[in-house]
């Protein structure tokens, strides 16, 4: 059997997005606002690209990947003076993974 490789990069971009829906829950319920839906669907969307991505063997990862950073970049600086610079490092991380990876022949 052989043993599935994960990108290290787009593993840590994954958690650090998802740790950031959490800080945005905790930062907007502490001044009494409602979440933007749009906004955590950027975060939990950029969030499982990343984990998709993360496997380096499946179809169409070097793209989602791209779309996944580009998503939490623009994100994050839609953010930028409240928690954007972790989304943003969330996002960098995902393009680097995506930059990294080759491109998959599909049988």
């Amino acid at each position: 059997m052989e043993r599935v490789r994960v990108d290290a990069f787009a593993v840590a971009a994954s958690v650090l997005a998802m740790v950031m829906v959490v800080v945005y829950f905790s930062v907007t319920q502490e001044q009494a606002g409602r979440p933007a839906a749009w906004a955590v669907a950027v975060l939990i969307g950029g969030a499982a690209a990343a984990a998709y991505g993360a496997v380096e063997k499946v179809p169409y990862g070097r793209a989602v990947l791209l779309l996944g950073g580009l998503s939490l970049v623009a994100l994050g600086v839609l953010a930028i003076l409240t928690i954007g610079l972790p989304i943003l490092l969330a996002g960098a991380l995902t393009l680097v993974a995506g930059i990294r990876r080759k491109r998959v022949q599909t049988p």
